[in-house]
């Protein structure tokens, strides 16, 4: 996918921001196409096939996170990235629980929207092709011999950490909710405290400054993000 040939659904019902969207996002050579409701961006995601779509929770016919469900309910594996005035940490995860690849909040730069674009749209290339060798910085996880390395030097997890590290280096650049993460390495487990304990352990191992971390990054109140891939 070359980025002249990506299209963009900006879906938000004030004509600002799509102006906004359509200068800035035009000037990086995305193709970009608007809709200022559910229905016509229901319509739009039929007829124009985007590779990307912008979505505002606020819309006025239907709730952004229902149109997101029916989108994803429905099969739609386009990237979806919210972009949003909400700031609430609740309705946030529940956007990314329904299927959001990543989400913004307003006023937002551009430069970091265009940056989370490309993150958005290489993760879908990554599932479609996974490779087995990730590398960002001095980490590298081999996910075929299940063999983590810093700085060249073999580390040894546990299977719980390495089960965490593995999910974040599956979607790497995205946002992984604490729910999300507790139903894939627990199981039954609810207690978000089990995986802080454990992130908490696998910095230590994995972070030069466990404190500052560089590669396993904290959404606060939402979840996790493994730096993107180099």
């Amino acid at each position: 996918m070359s980025q002249a040939a990506v299209k963009i659904l900006v879906v938000d019902d004030e004509p600002p921001i799509r102006k906004l969207l359509d200068v800035g996002l035009s000037s990086q050579d995305f193709v970009v196409v608007g809709a200022s409701n559910a229905k016509v961006a229901m319509q739009m995601l039929a007829v124009e096939n985007p590779d990307l779509i912008l979505l505002d929770l606020g819309l006025p016919d239907m709730n952004g996170h229902e149109l997101l469900a029916k989108w994803r309910a429905e099969g739609t594996s386009v990237p979806i990235v919210i972009l949003s005035s909400r700031t609430d940490e609740a309705g946030i995860v529940k956007a990314l629980e329904l299927g959001a690849d990543d989400y913004m909040t307003k006023p937002f730069g551009m430069n970091e929207l265009v940056a989370r674009i490309r993150v958005a749209l290489r993760h879908r290339l990554q599932t479609q092709g996974e490779k087995p060798i990730f590398q960002t910085g001095e980490l590298l996880v081999d996910l075929v011999r299940r063999i983590v390395k810093i700085k060249g030097e073999e580390i040894k997890l546990t299977p719980k950490e390495y089960d965490i590290l593995r999910l974040l280096v599956q979607h790497s650049g995205r946002v992984l909710t604490h729910r999300f993460l507790l139903d894939n390495v627990w199981g039954e487990i609810t207690d978000v405290q089990y995986l802080r304990v454990y992130v908490r352990q696998l910095r230590q191992k994995i972070e030069e400054s466990p404190d500052l971390p560089r590669y396993i990054l904290t959404e606060t109140g939402v979840g996790y993000r493994l730096a993107e891939a180099d």
